[in-house]
């Protein structure tokens, strides 16, 4: 599969946008550093004891960390940050450790609990995200009512050790050197050789090296999250999830049926759905999020794909596919590739407060320039301005990696190229496809997990929130989600990646009275942005 194609399937907004568009926040004073010893609570799996009985020490979050946009975020009043030991591999509790790093928002009001959140990617900070919302909801009832937690699963930003596959250096010639090659022979060899090159070195470079890449999976990340629920002192648990946050709550829900209070699943992955029919699948929700921004470009004076959205997929290939053989040099020294043109429309495309971003960086390309573009593809990549990348693209294919079968069969990928391109069009580089391997062909340890219809025999009901024209995550896998959980469904009519917590009152008067009083919304409930 594509370069692009791979890297966008699953790695569904990073943050919630509104956490992304807050204002910056004032610097504040550290806080004091104090030890909690709150477990164990609930039921200790045998052999775990003194993990999940150990004590947490609170103290300032700027150690942790991990880039200048991120300090800024922590620098936010009432954070408080600790690092959870767990074992690298649940199989030898007496082995090697790993820890995790906790970011927490200290409830104002009555409390009831902790409310441990997850954003997405697979690769996404929640620490982060914890960080970007405590703000916004400090004020609301889940403010009051809820701790929020936000914590960064093992081998992701602060929690240590990271993974480490690309070095910037790397990354940045990656990008510049447009890695969608065309499926001739030669072209599907580079991009074998490539793949197989990039699997060995997260192998190589991450501590731990295959004993790390054979634990990193959700199977594993949802252990930790039991070990963290204790730690807090939560006899259940209290879950926000987001996109592949949602497979992080379904595989909970799975693994420990008796320690889930309530659940909120929003942008759901579909649990049965193999890799493949994930990808069209998203294909699919980007090519519908393409023609509603095309509809509403085409109302604008400067819409810079014309006024008729039905020619605005071949006026934006028109604008792109030049990059193939001419990308554009920035005054950075940089150059726009045509893989970093179209992944820059997709962040946007996740969300309709960057509508008229996009619009501006492709007329800023009908002149020869591509600095707005660029600046899309690395919000997406996480670049920072001194050119530094977080880990995010390096973990998403690792846990990719060990989540699902790779896809060997030729055959089968080169359809799945195919068909992409007829639900995506405007994704269309004009070039024919080849069936080229991704790392996880070349993973240096098996899957431990696969799609499946979740057994969540004893789990309280659960509220899946799914949007009409969601991007990422089609709102028919926020549908069976629901169905496979025996849970409520509340439907947001709108376009774009998630809606909890963001603004939208009707949802986030429904999801908060769900999680505080376990109030499910009445069956075929709607909201809409009016």
């Amino acid at each position: 599969m594509s370069s692009v194609r791979a890297a966008v399937l699953g790695a569904c907004l990073l943050v919630p946008v509104a956490a992304c568009t807050s204002p910056e926040p004032s610097p504040a004073p550290a806080p004091t550093v104090t030890t909690e010893s709150a477990g164990p609570a609930g039921v200790v799996p045998a052999g775990l004891d003194r993990f999940y009985a150990q004590p947490l020490t609170w103290g300032d979050c700027e150690p942790y960390a991990t880039s200048d946009d991120i300090r800024s975020a922590f620098g936010r009043t009432g954070l408080q940050c600790a690092r959870l030991t767990v074992p690298l591999d649940y199989g030898k509790p007496d082995g090697d450790t790993i820890t995790i790093g906790v970011l927490r928002h200290k409830a104002t009001g009555n409390r009831i609990g902790s409310l441990v959140i997850n954003p997405g990617g697979p690769g996404a900070s929640g620490m982060y995200a914890a960080a970007g919302l405590s703000s916004q909801v400090a004020n609301t009832d889940i403010g009051k009512r809820f701790d929020l937690v936000g914590f960064d699963p093992r081998g992701i930003g602060a929690s240590e050790p990271d993974v480490t596959c690309l070095t910037d250096a790397e990354r940045a010639e990656q990008r510049a050197e447009d890695l969608e090659a065309d499926g001739s022979p030669a072209g599907v060899a580079r991009q074998d050789a490539e793949s197989k090159e990039f699997a060995d070195k997260c192998a190589e470079r991450t501590q731990f090296g295959t004993a790390m890449l054979a634990n990193l999976g959700t199977r594993d990340v949802v252990k930790d999250m039991d070990v963290l629920r204790s730690a807090l002192g939560e006899e259940k648990l209290t879950y926000l999830g987001y996109s592949y946050g949602t497979r992080i709550g379904y595989t909970y829900a799975e693994a420990f049926p008796r320690n889930v209070r309530a659940m909120v699943l929003d942008g759901a992955l579909d649990p049965s759905q193999d890799e493949v029919e994930s990808l069209v699948a998203q294909g699919q929700g980007f090519g519908v999020a393409f023609n509603d921004f095309a509809r509403w470009c085409a109302a604008r004076r400067d819409c810079a794909l014309g006024t008729n959205p039905a020619a605005a997929t071949q006026a934006f290939q028109n604008l792109v596919r030049p990059l193939i053989d001419n990308p554009v040099r920035l005054r950075d020294g940089r150059v726009l590739s045509y893989d970093d043109a179209t992944l820059g429309a997709i962040q946007a495309l996740y969300s309709q407060q960057l509508w008229t971003v996009l619009n501006a960086g492709l007329n800023e390309l009908k002149s020869g320039q591509g600095t707005t573009l660029m600046a899309l593809a690395d919000q997406y990549n996480e670049r920072d301005s001194s050119g530094r990348y977080a880990n995010t693209q390096d973990a998403f294919t690792a846990i990719r990696c060990v989540d699902d079968p790779p896809v060997t069969d030729r055959r089968e990928i080169l359809e799945a190229e195919n068909r992409y391109d007829q639900v995506a069009p405007f994704l269309d580089d004009g070039r024919p496809n080849g069936a080229a391997l991704d790392p996880c062909a070349y993973w240096p340890v098996p899957n431990t997990s696969q799609p499946h219809e979740p057994n969540v025999a004893g789990v309280p009901p659960v509220l899946v929130i799914s949007t009409t024209n969601d991007p990422a995550t089609p709102y028919q896998a926020g549908v069976n989600l629901a169905k496979a959980m025996k849970g409520a469904l509340l439907t947001f009519e709108g376009t774009q990646h998630t809606v909890f917590l963001q603004g939208i009152s009707c949802v986030d008067d429904i999801g908060s009275d769900y999680l505080i009083n376990g109030t499910l919304p009445a069956e075929g409930t709607r909201c809409t942005s009016q």
